[in-house]
């Protein structure tokens, strides 16, 4: 018998190298079972070292579906208050608009769970979508024009998204400008 050197493989063009060590044999077969890797079975190869590189970077993406974004403010509860005024002579409107959004409620109709984490997923991902600033843009336009009774010039608003437990929150503070000016 021989022993074999760490720096050799094993492989020797159609032979086999022997080693002082048993090699199991399936029943009336000359083939090795493989076993799994280790000392028993002497050094692995090092691993092949990359020569190419992709040319295309590829990501993946998570966005929130337009079924989903109607569902949401659709069955969203929200909540306007604001009055009119009059400040530096011009017709003003000041006040908020606050979203709630129960995932719980939702479950039967959503196939992600609704829980915690996926309240905070949402709201990342709720904060960083234009056309959901849109959407709560229109919406407070039409809560301001509700609330206070006429239909505003020019709307401006903050918003701000946040999570708590499985419950998502949009609120949203809303200052408008009406076409008359009063002295």
């Amino acid at each position: 018998m021989t022993k074999r050197k760490p720096s050799d493989d094993g492989a020797a063009a159609g032979s086999e190298a022997k080693t002082d060590r048993a090699v199991a044999r399936a029943p009336g077969s000359r083939e090795p079972v493989p076993g799994p890797p280790g000392p028993a079975q002497g050094p692995r190869k090092p691993m092949v070292r990359a020569i190419k590189i992709a040319l295309f970077q590829r990501e993946i993406r998570e966005r929130l579906s337009v079924a989903a974004l109607d569902l949401i403010f659709d069955r969203a509860e929200v909540i306007s208050e604001g009055q009119r005024t009059v400040r530096a002579g011009r017709d003003s409107y000041f006040g908020s608009t606050m979203l709630t959004i129960d995932l719980p409620a939702l479950s039967p109709l959503l196939s992600d769970a609704c829980d915690a984490g996926t309240a905070r997923r949402l709201a990342e991902l709720l904060d960083g979508d234009e056309g959901v600033a849109r959407r709560i843009q229109s919406l407070s336009e039409r809560e301001a024009s509700r609330v206070a009774g006429a239909v505003p010039r020019q709307v401006g608003t903050h918003v701000t998204i946040r999570s708590q437990g499985a419950k998502v929150f949009v609120d949203d503070d809303v200052e408008a400008v009406f076409e008359t000016t009063l002295a």
